[in-house]
């Protein structure tokens, strides 16, 4: 394996391992965040060896940090941040890099976060074997917990990868409905960020009705996320997001806009559109994004992703005012304002 590596270029300018969501400041957890880190280096560590620039290459998939930080605030709004988040967060970044590294494949994207990804220095092979070895590594950092813990974080990643299996089966399907949209974007997106509510949660010891709500606000904090990200595929700076956009209509995923479009156009346009989008027709892009505008499905699905988030906003009730509530707020105003 060693002789096949890629020399990876420096990160570019906003791509650095330790990015922040723009507007974001995890302050009243960032030496939590930083163990989390230590404990995913660390599992990671015996690897470096046999293949070190791989292993090292994952720093830049870990940008955000959204899901740790996600879990810790929670339970550090709620008081008590323990060992035991530390090793669950690090095991839930874990899982979501493993997603990252698969869905790259299955993108067939060449840039994450401004760098090249793993399935265009390494290949289609090597990248799927990571993002398994990464799974399996997170589940065993979980069973170090408890069975709670393993039997959460194993049902969210049953689900993420139903998601996942779902949204391949039904590329081509361009008569898919919105419910269906839903059904996968709550598992490929939600069920991680609704796990990641529920663990800061759960083992901050709250009561069985605020773990719920906080897994809610999880849930819909995922879903408004993934509806922002989808829009982004389709008028989103290249450069501003550093990865590859537009692969959705490129593979025949609809998505809500789309698929609200479709909804709205008369009959016999709303055909012709899709027999553009099934023959990849020359200028598809435009044709879309002029469709888009006449439906005003653009702006329907930023309303529903506001909508969500604003829901999301609410489940944060049962937490006591303060820096970390704060915060946690502001991840849902940022979910659906982002440029990347």
């Amino acid at each position: 394996m060693g002789t096949a590596m890629l020399t990876v270029p420096p990160a570019a300018p906003g791509g650095v391992a330790h990015q922040r969501p723009a507007g974001l400041a995890f302050a009243p957890v960032a030496g939590d965040i930083d163990e989390a880190d230590r404990i995913f280096d660390h599992t990671l560590s015996q690897y470096r060896s046999p293949f070190g620039t791989l292993i090292e290459h994952l720093r830049h998939y870990r940008g955000k940090r959204l899901r740790p930080a996600l879990l810790l605030l929670t339970a550090k709004a709620l008081g008590k941040v323990t060992p035991h988040h530390h090793t669950l967060a690090a095991a839930v970044e874990m899982i979501h890099t493993a997603t990252l590294v698969h869905d790259d494949v299955l993108d067939e994207a060449e840039l994450r976060r401004h760098i090249p990804t793993v399935n265009s220095g390494w290949g289609n092979k090597v990248s799927i074997l990571l993002g398994d070895m990464l799974f399996t590594h997170a589940f065993h950092l979980t069973s170090t917990v408890d069975r709670r813990a393993c039997e959460i974080i194993g049902e969210a990643t049953n689900r993420v990868c139903a998601g996942e299996l779902r949204q391949v089966t039904e590329r081509g399907n361009l008569n898919l409905s919105e419910a269906d949209y839903f059904a996968v974007i709550d598992g490929k997106t939600a069920a991680l960020t609704e796990c990641c509510g529920r663990l800061g949660a759960l083992f901050a010891g709250a009561s069985d009705e605020t773990v719920e709500r906080l897994a809610g606000f999880g849930r819909n904090l995922g879903l408004a996320f993934q509806i922002a990200d989808d829009l982004l595929d389709l008028v989103g700076s290249e450069e501003a997001a550093g990865k590859t956009l537009g692969t959705d209509l490129e593979q025949q995923k609809l998505t809500l806009p789309v698929i609200h479009c479709l909804n709205r156009l008369p009959a016999a346009e709303a055909e012709v559109l899709r027999g553009a989008i099934r023959d990849a027709e020359p200028g598809l892009g435009r044709r879309v994004l002029a469709a888009l505008e006449k439906t005003q499905s653009l702006a329907y699905a930023r309303r529903r992703a506001e909508e969500i988030a604003r829901t999301a906003r609410h489940d944060l009730e049962c937490l006591p005012r303060g820096e970390c509530r704060a915060i946690l707020e502001a991840m849902t105003d940022w979910s659906i304002k982002r440029e990347k």
